[in-house]
Parts: structure tokens; sequence; C-alpha cells
């Protein structure tokens, strides 16, 4: 007879809690510091982060994908036809279970991908047998938007029934007028050619799904995930609307669409923003009057957060991200290699990309469990906020006209770029870190090899209407750009711009601001000239005109500081120096800055402006 299941319960031998008693336990450890100040967070989109959540209580899982491992897309996006070729069956043949095939100017292409000509098409799919099983997902451009018709044409003219292919199609027009600010006609008239294209691949025989409703171009252009989540879904309901007049009926339609959203390395709110759109789409059905089914969604690790300095820290964001897609749920996940931002990948970054993904799978078996974070107190309370944040902005769109007209108004552009700014704010204060850039800068690394092949220049179309765009961009740009600067001096006069660590006392004494110091200028590529400490304030200058260095910052702790900072700063001014000091100045403001201190560094301040000031003392251009 097997015996009654007896369930562990954790941490049983301790007296019950609740949360009353765990807030007052709180108060106490603040010491009377604001709990919202420093407990309490904020998403980008202003939702409310609380520190502690109790088990979501009657949750039920949201209907997503099955307990089924999701499909690993591999990125194919050589162009030249034959490399792109060999990477796809190289990609198939070690794990990959289908392919992203990207189109030169595609909104997420970042500067590579295919030709949309017949003889390219076909000598990318030489040897690929798309009726066994492979799943392809088309990343189309405007310039190339017949490859889609050419890959229908190729799979008849091999004897392939189209209904035994599993190709998504990926046509955007929404998403592509939006990525290059600019439409070659009114979109009536591009909703008529969309509508003509759709029937006559359904006509073909294909099952779809066709339209693409793609957040990531949001998220790349620094978006949030309100943002991304309610223009994908405007998209989704203006497609439905050219089915539907193009005469196919509302149930068939809505499975003619697939999803695509960006996944990033803030693992609860990516999880929570997957789970968000499947729950947004349901509410979409309904209101259609249809039966909500499961839609297919797919996802590809975030542009904006890849780095080229670094760039293996990459590998980190990246496990994250598919991490999160997997537990929210995504069909399909596209992993942007490792080394992405440097140029186009070569084999060894894509096989890493590829096995992040084999591992979780067969290893961490993610995907075991349908909707792990179900019952999640936070990420349930994530979730119900950003469906309601992301609804109220779907609303806002369809109000000014849908997603084409909002567009047109610049209202998606006006809400991505105010999320920017503060991501940008953040990012130059170090609030958002990003570890090996802004973060923990290594001067000294060694490059990742990525192929020798320039970006595709793709010419934009004539435009008959024209608005702001929603171009991509990558959160490291400004940090990447003061330390582009300092190779450029490093190769003209063999040696980086540099700043003298002045540092007063004992080691023990200046090491903590020595060493912030030194993260803090070589995030901006200047190298740290620093030492164990001077005998005396003569040696100290000394030492500084030995240096070379323009710039020199005083360390120590703020009991030393109280009797040496300001002869430390007249001397170094005397001696020629720029003089700034680490740590915030509090009552000596004035009297540190009348004695030669021209800049205080501290956790919280500018870095950005002040690494871009100090290369202006240092003449770096």
């Amino acid at each position: 007879m097997t015996e009654p299941f007896d369930p562990l319960v954790l941490a049983a031998e301790f007296p019950p809690t609740d949360a009353a008693e765990w807030r007052k336990l709180v108060d106490a450890a603040l010491k009377g510091a604001p709990f919202d100040k420093r407990l309490v967070s904020q998403s980008y989109d202003g939702l409310r982060i609380e520190p502690l959540y109790p088990r979501a209580a009657g949750a039920k899982p949201v209907a997503g994908r099955t307990a089924a491992p999701w499909q690993i897309m591999a990125r194919v996006d050589h162009p030249g036809p034959a490399a792109a070729n060999a990477e796809a069956l190289h990609e198939l043949q070690n794990g990959a279970t289908g392919l992203a095939v990207i189109f030169a100017g595609a909104p997420n292409s970042y500067g590579y991908g295919l030709a949309g000509s017949e003889a390219a098409v076909a000598r990318v799919f030489d040897g690929v047998y798309l009726e066994a099983g492979v799943a392809v997902e088309l990343d189309l451009s405007a310039q190339h938007k017949d490859a889609g018709h050419i890959l229908a044409a190729l799979i008849k003219q091999r004897g392939i029934a189209p209904a035994d292919t599993q190709i998504r199609f990926g046509y955007d027009p929404i998403g592509a007028k939006a990525a290059a600010g600019s439409s070659p006609l009114p979109a009536a008239e591009i909703d008529k050619i969309f509508g003509v294209i759709v029937t006559g691949l359904l006509g073909q025989g294909f099952k779809g799904p066709f339209a693409a409703p793609n957040g990531r171009l949001i998220h790349a252009a620094g978006g949030s995930e309100a943002p991304e989540l309610a223009f994908a879904l405007a998209c989704a309901v203006a497609y439905l609307r050219v089915f539907t007049g193009a005469g196919i009926k509302l149930d068939d339609a809505r499975r003619m669409i697939f999803f695509k959203l960006a996944a990033d390395a803030d693992l609860f709110l990516t999880i929570a923003k997957f789970r968000s759109l499947r729950k947004l789409w349901a509410r979409v059905e309904e209101a259609c009057g249809l039966k909500p089914e499961r839609a297919f969604v797919s996802a590809e690790t975030a542009w904006r957060m890849m780095t080229r300095r670094d760039p293996h820290v990459n590998m980190l964001r990246t496990t994250i991200a598919v991490t999160a897609a997997g537990l929210g749920g995504a069909d399909a996940i596209t992993t942007l290699p490792f080394t992405m931002a440097l140029g186009l990948p070569e084999r060894f970054a894509r096989r890493t990309a590829r096995n992040t993904q084999l591992i979780l799978l067969e290893e961490s078996n993610l995907a075991r469990v349908m909707d792990p974070a179900a019952g999640s107190g936070g990420i349930e309370d994530l979730t119900d906020k950003i469906c309601h944040s992301a609804w109220a902005l779907f609303q806002e769109i369809e109000a000014a006209g849908g997603a084409s007209a909002a567009l047109e108004a610049g209202l998606i552009q006006n809400k991505v770029a105010a999320t920017r700014a503060a991501h940008e704010a953040a990012i130059a204060r170090r609030k958002e870190t990003l570890t090996g850039t802004s973060d923990y800068a290594h001067l000294t690394e060694a490059p990742a090899a990525v192929l020798d092949v320039p970006c595709v220049n793709v010419p934009p179309l004539p435009a008959a209407i024209t608005f702001p765009a929603l171009s991509s961009h990558r959160l490291a740009e400004p940090f990447e750009k003061l330390r582009d600067a300092s190779d450029r001096v490093l190769a003209k006069t063999g040696s980086r711009p540099k700043v003298f660590l002045a540092n007063l006392g004992k080691l023990s004494e200046f090491t903590a601001r020595a060493s912030f110091a030194r993260n803090f200028y070589e995030a901006g590529g200047i190298e740290a000239v620093t030492s164990d400490g001077f005998k005396n304030r003569d040696d100290m200058i000394a030492a500084y005109k030995k240096s070379g260095a323009k710039l020199a910052c005083i360390c120590s702790s703020d009991k030393i500081y109280e009797t040496e900072a300001a002869g430390a700063a007249k001397a170094l001014s005397a001696a020629g120096a720029t003089a700034h000091l680490a740590g915030r100045p509090g009552d000596h403001e004035a009297a540190w800055q009348a004695a030669g201190v021209k800049t205080f560094i501290f956790t919280g301040c500018d870095v950005l402006a002040t690494l871009n000031a100090a290369h202006d003392i240092l003449g770096v251009k």
C-alpha cells in the first residue's frame, strides 16, 4: 500500500510570521529611512515594484506554450547566399530547429541580411528540407518584401505541399514604416496590397501565419514594456481589419498573426511581459466575439542591451533573456550572438548562441512546465500592472486612428522617446549598470573575432509620407564612443589618456575610493595611474609630474579629507593639474572648490557628463 505523500514544509521549525511582523523588522533595519525610497522601485512604465509579495491566491496558468521545447531559431543573416546557406545547414545539423532568415534593411537586421532575389533565396535554402519540420521565420524589409512570394514559388517548384511547411512569413508593413520613418504609399493603399499578398498565399495552400506585429523595434528604439505590447497589439488589430476586409473570416484571420517580442536581461519584467501579451491578445479576441486561442509568440534577445566592449558579458545577458522568454512562454527564441554589436558573428559566437538554448532546454529543463511563474506574487502583480498600462496605451492608439495614424502623428514615438531619455539618464548616472562598459571596464581586453564582412547599405524607398523614425540603438553607445576616442589616442601616441590618483593617507584609508575612481575613469577609456600612497605631499606632486597626466583625482576617507583635501587640491592645481575629488563634498564643497577642486565624483553623479568633460580637459577628440 502506498504511503500518503507528506510534503516537506520548509523552515517548519521557525514560528509563523506575517507581513506586519516582517515590516516591523524592516523598519528597524532602515533606522528611519523611508521604506518607499529604499526598498520600492519603479519600472520605466512607472509601475510600482514591491520588495516582497505574498503568493498570488487563485492564480491560473496563462495559456501559452505547452510543456514542450520552444523552437531554437538560428539567425541566417550573412549577405552572401552561399555562406548563409552553409551557416543554415551547420545550425540545423547541430541543434537548431528553425531558421530566422534576415533580409537586408529589415528593422531588426542590424546592418546585415540577404538580398531578396530569386537566386539568393534559392541558394540559401539549398539542402534545407522544408517539408521535414524545419521552422522558417522571415524577417522582411520593405526593399525585399517579395522574398516571401519567391520562397513560396521555390516550394512549389520543389513539389512540396505548402501545408507541410512551417513558414512564418513575417510581413509587417506597419513595422517597416515605423523603422523607416516614412511610407511610399498611404496606409489604405498598403493595406490593399497586403490583403492581396495574404489571400494569394492562402490560395496556394500556405497556412501561415503571415503577419508579424513586431514589438522588438519599440524595444530597440528605447521603449518600455507597455509601449512594446501596445504597439504590437495595435498592429495586430490593424492586420485583422486588413484580412477581414480582404474577405477572410475573422476566426481564420486571427490565426494568420504571430507576435515578435524582445527579451532582455530584466528577468521578471520580461517574464511578465510575455505573459501579458497572451492575456492582452485574449482580451482582443473576446472583444471580437471569439473564444481565445493560443497565439504564437517569437522572441529575440534584445539588441539594445548588447555591448561592443567586454562582449563576453553579452553571453550572460542573453542567457538571462532566453531564460525569461522561455519561462514566459515563448514558442520560438532567437539568441543574438555575443559579438553581434561588433560585426557579423563568426561560427563560435553562433554556436554559443545556439548552445545557450540547448543547455537551458536539455539540461535545465526550462520547458518542462507550462507557465511556471503562475502563482508567483511578484510576477502575477507585474503581469496585471503591465496589462493595464499597455491596454490603456493601446486604447489611446486606437482613439488616434490605429497604429499607422498614431505613427504619422508621432504619438508612439513620443512615448518611446520619453522612456529612452529616462534610460539614458539612468545609464549616464550608472543607476542602470552595463557591466564591462559603464562599470568594471577592461582597458586591455583582447578583441573578439567577427567576420570581415561590411554592413549592407540598403537605399531607402521613395517617401510619400514622412514622420520621426523608430530607430534602433544600444544603451552602451555613449560610453563606447568615449572608449573609441581613447583607442584612437592609444593608436596615435602609444598611450591612453590618463588620470593621476592622488591617494592620501594609509592604504586602508584610500583603497575604497581609489578603486571607485579607477572604475569611474576607465569606463571612459581614461587609464588610472595609481599607487600605494605617498610619504608626503612633495612625493605626491613629484609622482604626479612624472605621470604625465593633466587630470588628478584626490582619493581617501572623509576623515583624511578634513585635514588634507584642501592642501592637496592647492598643490595639484599649482602643479598644473585639473583636480577632482572622489566623494560627496557635503559642507566642504565651497572650501574645496576654492582650493582648486573642479569636480566631485560619487555614486549617483552624472558619470557620462563628467567623463566627456574629462576628455575635453585631456584634449581627446
